[in-house]
């Protein structure tokens, strides 16, 4: 949507509101349906459901490209996070079948590695389908949709063929090495059940999992606030002969330095042990970086703070939903690590909008108070495991 709109806007007639408001509305269908979503893998398994989620939200994307007006947008941005609820949870619930809690931060780093990953690749190429690409006499923004649809859609049929739901499934372990590692989480479940609620109804009661809820909006607010706008920015304070596809190139440098961040976060923290720690630490420095966007006039400046924003967001990803999964038992995980992101989600509906509502240095510094507000947040945060500080 972000690429897009450097082409979409103009054609469909659509205004900064109705941008901010199409790229948060995708977060409205993504609330509604993500509980759901991940008690239904829990209990068909990650193999079918993961796929489904991946083959539905390919399908969607293609017909993006189809569009004529802002209420089809409208229509299928909804149903695109209905298709996609429970993508992200399911697949931080599915490591927590795999990976031991010491492992959990690195696991989830190399994980969030696809989005800055994608970043890098997304942006040259969906800029130079967008300036290049006209086949049938359609813009390149739409055929940027639907040929970037088409991944989804053979990724899942792998995913459906290939993907294995536990380990004791793995063809690739031996039996000793299944046990092992089944012994050592069932270990794990069992303490965790000592410590946090054990039913999904005592954990719906317990104030730590709405703190949880509030500190990831405040994140999340940020995170979508900036991702759909970087390349309208960019353009904003580019020179008038900037072409799209340049445009592209400098949107990859955030992603580009958010690659070792992530893996230096998720590293650090599973050896330290310090994720509370870790987590402060990447919001301050998103922090600095946003209020260094909303005092920059030029490019150079802006891709620079940008770029240190992109450090201290992706970092702190990986390393959140590490933390995250030490407070739940297996019980109450797939409704716990749900609901967390499904409030968070609406972070994503109100981000894009903020950017969408004010100008670029009020939404930047409303972004970074929103982030200060999640860092209190978790401050208040009660440590319940010792390798959570």
């Amino acid at each position: 949507m972000g690429f897009a709109a450097l082409e979409m806007n103009a054609e469909l007639a659509l205004t900064a509101e109705v941008f901010g408001l199409l790229s948060g509305i995708f977060f409205i269908g993504y609330f509604f349906f993500e509980i759901p979503s991940n008690m239904i893998m829990h209990k068909v398994g990650a193999r079918l459901w993961i796929a489904r989620i991946m083959i539905s939200w390919g399908i969607i994307v293609i017909l993006t490209g189809f569009v004529q007006n802002a209420t089809h947008l409208y229509i299928l941005r909804f149903l695109l996070g209905v298709a996609e609820a429970g993508f992200f949870p399911g697949i931080i619930l599915y490591l927590t079948y795999w990976f031991l809690k010491s492992e959990r931060s690195k696991a989830t780093a190399i994980l969030i590695l696809a989005l800055p990953i994608g970043g890098l690749i997304g942006a040259p190429v969906s800029t130079w389908i967008i300036d290049h690409v006209t086949w049938a006499n359609l813009s390149g923004w739409r055929w940027m949709f639907i040929l970037e649809g088409i991944p989804a859609l053979i990724l899942g049929v792998i995913v459906l063929f290939y993907l294995t739901n536990r380990p004791q499934e793995a063809k690739w372990l031996t039996v000793e090495e299944k046990n092992w590692i089944e012994q050592q989480l069932e270990e794990e479940r069992i303490a965790s059940s000592k410590i946090n609620k054990p039913t999904k109804r005592e954990m719906l009661k317990d104030l730590t999992v709405w703190k949880l809820s509030a500190f990831y909006f405040a994140a999340y607010t940020a995170i979508y606030g900036l991702s759909f706008w970087i390349p309208t920015i960019i353009k904003s304070l580019s020179e008038i002969h900037t072409t799209n596809f340049e445009i592209g190139w400098l949107s990859m440098l955030p992603s580009l330095v958010a690659i070792p961040a992530a893996l230096f976060v998720g590293w650090n923290a599973d050896r330290t042990g310090k994720l509370k720690k870790h987590l402060m630490i990447c919001l301050t420095i998103a922090v600095v970086g946003f209020i260094g966007c909303a005092v920059s006039t030029t490019v150079a400046p802006m891709v620079i703070f940008l770029s240190l924003t992109s450090i201290g967001l992706y970092g702190f990803t990986g390393c959140f939903f590490a933390y995250l999964t030490f407070f739940f038992t297996e019980s109450t995980a797939p409704v716990g690590i749900a609901l967390v992101n499904s409030f968070a989600a609406l972070g994503g509906f109100v981000g894009p909008t903020i950017l969408g509502m004010f100008n670029l240095t009020s939404g930047m510094f409303l972004l970074a108070g929103i982030l200060v507000i999640g860092i209190f947040i978790l401050m208040t945060m009660k440590r319940t495991h010792e390798n959570i500080a």
